[in-house]
């Protein structure tokens, strides 16, 4: 077996680890495992990086995406959220304006979440993703992508 970074999540292949998800959401994940878009917006991009907008509105969740190289988000707006994750794990935080994680991933490794607005406000993301890792970027539609 690979050995794995600390932020790799294994894709659980047991559906009874998603019992207890919201009717749906299991198909939903597994429809979405190459999603590489993980923001609301792609803003900004160069041949090493690319920068998003996350942005989750109060009762409603992003949609499932991969993360397969070196990234960071910083909370704008924060507030209580719920993330969902291909471990079949739900954890709910509460995040602060300026909260900032960072977060690794070597040859092969990955994660698959989704983020779902459990509080009364917007939550606002910024996320620098680099796209030079270990692992190809995953592909992004232009229709994501900032126009002006």
């Amino acid at each position: 077996m690979a050995q794995h970074g600390p932020d790799h999540v294994e894709i659980n292949d047991d559906p009874a680890a998603f019992a207890h998800w919201p009717e749906g959401l299991h198909a939903e994940m597994l429809g979405d495992l190459n999603n590489g878009c993980v923001g609301s917006q792609l803003v900004s991009e160069t041949e090493t990086m690319r920068i998003w907008h996350l942005r989750i509105a109060p009762g409603k969740r992003c949609r499932f995406h991969r993360h397969v190289n070196r990234y960071f988000w910083t909370a704008l707006v924060g507030g209580p959220a719920r993330g969902y994750f291909s471990s079949g794990e739900i954890r709910d935080v509460v995040h602060y304006q300026g909260e900032t994680k960072h977060f690794d991933y070597g040859a092969g490794d990955q994660m698959v979440h989704s983020v779902e607005n459990i509080g009364e406000t917007e939550l606002i993301f910024a996320t620098v993703e680099f796209i030079d890792g270990p692992n190809a970027p995953l592909p992004v539609p232009d229709s994501i992508r900032l126009s002006v």
